[in-house]
């Protein structure tokens, strides 16, 4: 944790957006999302997660920081110019039906995008039968999920067994606060399943596959 994190942070509780956006265009000396996302957004987050745990903010508080880091995701998106070219290979990214939490996906969306990926973010909290029916009918070469809490844990590990046999078996990624603590090699086939602990290593993997260095299948 930082104190560009924790600054962050205090700006998300008192709801200074237009400050937040301020501050962090005077720290972040590139226009770079993943820095962005991975070193001030993440932890701020992170932290304001730890103060409600140890009920030094209320659930207001948490919600008022969630949607100004909500805004200032979207105004940075607005400020940069996406890239349309690229291999226009396709993901589909939700929360696992329960699971309300989205600002993480969000951010993976936009890394998504920034290399050119088709994405179509479904939000939080979508029931696995409809997520069923969107991966049958666009077919993504990648579906991505997220689960924060470990009382999501069962709902996750289904829709990874139902998720892997849908048209044209998709890669699955899996990220979220329980991802690494998770094994999932019974629900899906080998070399569907991939676990992405942050932000970082999707930015990676993704670099590697526009590079040919791998492909898009996990573990390849």
């Amino acid at each position: 944790m930082t104190d560009h994190s924790i600054k962050l942070a205090n700006l998300l509780l008192r709801g200074e957006e237009q400050l937040a956006i301020s501050y962090i265009h005077s720290v972040l000396i590139e226009n770079d999302r993943l820095t962005l996302y991975e070193d001030f957004l993440t932890p701020a987050m992170t932290y304001i997660g730890q103060l409600w745990e140890r009920n030094e903010i209320t659930v207001a508080d948490e919600h008022l920081a969630t949607a100004i880091c909500d805004f200032i995701i979207s105004d940075f998106e607005f400020r940069s110019s996406m890239s349309e070219e690229g291999n226009r290979k396709k993901v589909m990214l939700f929360g696992v039906e329960g699971e309300e939490h989205y600002i993480g996906l969000k951010m993976a969306a936009a890394v998504f995008q920034e290399f050119g990926w088709s994405v179509r973010y479904l939000g939080p909290n979508l029931p696995l039968r409809h997520a069923e029916t969107a991966a049958n009918a666009w077919q993504p070469d990648v579906i991505a999920m997220s689960a924060a809490l470990s009382y999501r844990l069962p709902m996750l590990k289904q829709s990874v067994q139902v998720l892997a046999h849908t048209t044209g078996q998709p890669t699955l990624l899996i990220g979220g606060r329980m991802a690494p603590h998770v094994h999932f090699e019974e629900e899906a086939a080998p070399g569907q399943m991939l676990i992405m602990t942050n932000l970082r290593e999707l930015h990676n993997w993704l670099a590697l596959a526009q590079k040919g260095v791998g492909t898009i299948n996990a573990f390849s």
